[in-house]
């Protein structure tokens, strides 16, 4: 029986580690947990590598500097693909994403190669968020949709989980984006390769503590990515499908 691994990763995100872990395994106590902690000034490192060292279920991968979203999350992915773990989660560490719906998406996952976690499918899902924030994301969605041909309701969405055939069928070497639109760019390439995307409904809730690592830098990314991305792909259409082989037993 194989665990499911969690990659957080982490940049000034003292408060929220002990927390977060906590949380993840209170939810699903056979899940680890892999930080990739963006060498943050704050000390964050340093209390990953104590919670590591009293629970075996933990581990930390430090990295120079902070390389980004997406980099950090191509780092835990090789990771994983090193060891044996049947199904690989991306997750923020700030509790915006609610460690309480990781049951639901393993559940999802015995039948997909790849589920999002859709903070708009039947219906709007998230918690203090102002209007103008909550417009800019659906409209964020509704144009990837019209450029990429992906039916998704949340494709720009960063609580997911990969099957480990997923990751290892995608060159991680070839994923380019790095911010916002990493997001995107990964189910993109999943979709094309053929795997089955599923959603899950989830409810997002805004940071507790700590601050946002978004800026106009990484919007500006993903708004060109995804035509690079159409480019691609100029017959908007999902690649022939793969067989779902059966799902291995896991614990939640």
């Amino acid at each position: 029986m194989s665990a499911p691994l969690i990659v957080i990763p982490t940049y000034d995100e003292l408060d929220n580690v002990r927390p977060i872990a906590a949380a993840v395994l209170a939810v699903v106590p056979a899940a680890h947990i892999l930080f990739v902690d963006g060498n943050s000034p704050d000390g964050t490192g340093a209390v990953l590598d104590g919670m590591a060292a009293a629970d075996a279920r933990i581990h930390v991968l430090h990295q120079a500097s902070k390389a980004g979203l997406g980099r950090a999350y191509i780092a835990g992915f090789r990771w994983a693909l090193e060891r044996d773990y049947p199904w690989v989660f991306e997750m923020d560490a700030d509790f915006s994403h609610d460690p309480k719906a990781l049951p639901s998406f393993i559940e999802t996952a015995r039948q997909a190669h790849l589920v999002l976690g859709s903070r708009y499918l039947n219906g709007i899902r998230i918690t203090n968020w102002p209007l103008r924030r909550l417009l800019l994301s659906m409209g964020g969605a509704l144009y990837v949709r019209l450029i990429t041909g992906m039916p998704f309701t949340d494709p720009t969405g960063g609580f997911k989980c990969f099957r480990r055939e997923v990751l290892a069928a995608i060159d991680l070497d070839s994923i380019r984006s790095n911010g916002y639109s990493f997001q995107i760019e990964m189910t993109h390439t999943a979709w094309r390769l053929g795997f089955k995307v599923a959603e899950t409904p989830i409810t997002f809730e805004e940071r507790r503590s700590g601050y946002s690592k978004m800026s106009g830098r990484i919007f500006r990314e993903a708004l060109w990515q995804v035509w690079r991305l159409a480019m691609r792909n100029p017959l908007r259409r999902p690649g022939a499908p793969r067989p779902l082989p059966a799902a291995p037993e896991t614990a939640a």
